[in-house]
């Protein structure tokens, strides 16, 4: 019975030590031995793909750059069969220079016109003035040799005139007559001429019409001309951004459709690393928190990095990622976004260890392995 009873009593306490040593055991397969703050994570630097793609179809002339390359925004890196786009412009140019030539031949006629037209309304007007002080001076005339030719008639039944000089008279009263009927001739001419010369105004409008149309013309061309110039410069595909091409889908003379994909390309001055941090462990994690990351590659020279992305929802844990605690099922993906890439020694695909402060002046420790 003493026997049993001791038996059952030592059975506590390995219970009770083992307990005690299993909750110790969990706790510091937590906390890693870090000091309270401090959470460390793992995963692979991973970074923003740019899907690099041709807007128009074509076939592939030059393939400049392949997988692993480093690009820098703006680097040429394919170039498509440009013979028909350089024809599309050639002619939309030509178009284009021919009708700015007839709205520079246009505006040079209607600074002419501009000229023209007052000086000649001057011109006419002068000769109207002129004409019409003519007849005014015709018909003064003709007024004085009428009513001479009248007093002269009046005094021949006295016989106080001579027939002759009655004559002359008359005469000089038939000349005066003529002469206002000839200077009544003039002045509906000159008028006729002064009212051609002000229709120049509406030639003027119409020749501003003109120009107005052609400048339209004109302006729809050059729209022509750069879609067409447009087009031949997106057949030659540039680097969106600085980054490294991870994935290449083309090969030389493939024949491309509009929105194909071409390259894949990650900027390098934009990584993150994302990791995965258990249920229990999620509730200390917030936006903009500081964070280190350590790689086996450069083990001293850890890079400052910043929470920017936290999943609002758990997922299982990934078949590839090994979180601190088998036990735990649900994570919660976290993207701790590089401040610096310094001689873009990181790279996609790279592991890194990371360790995330959630409390303030807590000295950085490395990560423990």
């Amino acid at each position: 019975m003493k026997t049993y009873k001791r038996h059952t009593l030592v059975l506590i306490v390995l219970v009770v030590l083992l307990g005690g040593g299993y909750l110790v055991l969990g706790a510091g397969f937590w906390s890693r031995g870090l000091p309270e703050g401090l959470i460390q994570v793992n995963g692979r630097i991973e970074g923003d793909h740019l899907t690099v793609a041709s807007k128009f179809p074509g076939r592939i002339q030059e393939l400049l750059v392949r997988e692993g390359a480093n690009v820098t925004m703006g680097q040429v890196m394919v170039r498509i069969d440009d013979v028909q786009a350089r024809s599309r412009v050639d002619q939309a140019r030509h178009g284009w220079e021919a009708t700015e030539a007839k709205v520079q031949s246009a505006h040079t006629a209607l600074a002419v016109l501009n000229l023209e037209v007052p000086l000649a309304i001057e011109s006419a007007q002068s000769h109207v003035d002129e004409a019409k002080a003519k007849l005014e001076k015709s018909k003064a005339v003709e007024q004085e040799a009428r009513l001479d030719e009248q007093r002269l008639r009046s005094l021949l039944p006295e016989q106080a005139v001579a027939q002759q000089q009655y004559e002359q008279a008359l005469a000089r009263w038939n000349v005066a007559k003529s002469e206002v009927q000839v200077a009544k001739a003039t002045l509906a001419k000159t008028m006729k001429e002064l009212a051609q010369a002000e229709l120049g105004w509406k030639r003027i409008h119409a020749q501003e019409d003109e120009v107005a149309a052609l400048e339209r013309q004109r302006d729809q061309l050059e729209a022509a001309l750069n879609e067409a110039e447009s087009v031949l410069a997106d057949l030659t595909i540039r680097a969106p951004a600085n980054g490294t091409v991870t994935t290449r889908m083309v090969d030389l003379g493939e024949v491309v459709t509009p929105g194909t994909p071409l390259f894949e390309i990650v900027d390098l001055d934009r990584l993150y690393l994302k990791v995965y941090v258990p249920e229990i462990q999620i509730g200390k994690i917030r936006l903009d928190l500081s964070a280190r990351i350590h790689t086996d590659a450069f083990p001293d020279r850890p890079v400052d990095a910043t929470v920017q992305y936290i999943a609002s929802k758990a997922e299982f844990t990934p078949k590839e990622v090994q979180t601190p605690d088998e036990r735990v099922k649900l994570i919660f993906p976290v993207k701790l976004y590089l401040k610096d890439n310094p001689d873009h020694r990181f790279t996609p695909g790279l592991p890194a260890d990371a360790i995330i402060r959630w409390k303030e002046n807590v000295a950085w420790v490395p990560p423990k392995r």
